[in-house]
């Protein structure tokens, strides 16, 4: 249920040609006031890039609890997030048909709008505040290959690290 939720919630906001011109969309959520969301800018920016070419979309839901579309075309710009579809989550609907609280956290679907992997993006981040020298388990690239070769993911969901979603009047 909560995969029709999803796919429903994104051809509202963003158009059913979103979802149909790939195989496989990647939805980042985000906050462009949350620390951990913008340390982690440069990275999805890479993984759409490098995987735009193999058919795969990328989405960037903003889930600020208030921001201007002035504000989120600045912050892609100052980011490197440019080319990549947008939405503001005002209402959070994206955020609650995928059950993400956190910023940020990526959430994969395949061709069929099946959610394949929800999670982290990579293991950087330990705790807030304290990262790895180097990243050992890179979850979002790891199930893009997976779905991407038509077999499973190895980790369908993992623990996202970052900033609580606020749900203004809940």
């Amino acid at each position: 249920m909560r995969t029709t939720a999803l796919t429903a919630a994104l051809v509202a906001a963003l158009g059913a040609t979103a979802l149909t011109q790939s195989r496989t969309t990647a939805t980042f959520f985000i906050a462009s006031d949350c620390p951990i969301s913008n340390a982690y800018a440069p990275e999805i920016s890479r993984i759409c890039k490098a995987y735009a070419a193999k058919g795969v979309s990328c989405t960037l839901a903003y889930e600020d609890a208030k921001i201007s579309s002035d504000v989120v075309t600045k912050h892609m710009a100052d980011y490197g997030l440019l080319g990549m579809g947008s939405t503001w989550d005002a209402s959070r609907a994206l955020a609650d048909a995928a059950h993400v609280t956190i910023t940020p956290t990526a959430v994969i679907a395949d061709g069929r709008g099946r959610i394949r992997y929800q999670g982290r993006i990579d293991n950087l981040y330990i705790n807030i505040g304290r990262t790895r020298q180097q990243v050992t388990s890179h979850d979002v690239t790891d199930a893009l290959d997976a779905i991407l070769a038509g077999k499973p993911v190895a980790r369908p969901q993992t623990e996202s690290l970052g900033c609580y979603i606020e749900r203004p009047g809940k």
